[in-house]
């Protein structure tokens, strides 16, 4: 998986020298080795390119941690620590984008990348990493834009599996 891609060329290039080290340690040890290699999907502009980013990815695992940094241009570490709390009793902010996802915006930019992801490579899995895959409204929100599989902290996965169920309408 390769992080913080921005264009289809960083993605060609860091993949093609991903997949020549791959032959390299297959032809000294004399092993098949057959990885797929896919993108984190965690600056707006890959999210906005992702058509041309499924051409060359397996898979997108949408880094929802880092794309609401990025779509909101504030750190969580300085907002939380600063002026984050008057945010949210001022009702700038209903509840932390950093706990439930921003479905407007963030979630806008899942997604069109889910949407274009799928329409370039048919079958692309989609996934999602990061504390939002543990949330009950994000993960219903991800179920609805057909994303494949969540990622999150183990103490999150028992909501996070418990929501997937929901979200299908069957139960865990």
């Amino acid at each position: 998986m390769i992080p913080l891609v921005g264009t289809v060329q960083e993605l060609e290039i860091i993949r093609d020298d991903a997949l020549r080290v791959l032959r390299e340690v297959g032809e000294e040890s004399g092993v098949e080795l057959d990885f797929p290699v896919g993108t984190m999907i965690e600056l707006p502009r890959a999210a906005l390119t992702a058509g041309q980013i499924a051409e060359h990815a397996a898979f997108f695992s949408f880094g929802t941690n880092d794309l609401t940094q990025t779509v909101w241009g504030f750190s969580r570490d300085d907002v939380e620590a600063s002026f984050f709390s008057a945010y949210l009793e001022k009702g700038v902010f209903g509840v932390s984008p950093f706990e439930s996802l921003d479905v407007d915006g963030v979630g806008r930019l899942v997604r069109i990348a889910a949407e274009e992801g799928r329409a370039a490579r048919p079958g692309i899995k989609l996934g999602v990493c990061g504390e939002h895959g543990g949330d009950p409204a994000s993960v219903h929100f991800f179920h609805q834009v057909g994303l494949d599989y969540v990622s999150c902290s183990p103490f999150r996965v028992p909501v996070a599996r418990l929501e997937a169920g929901r979200a299908a309408g069957r139960s865990v």
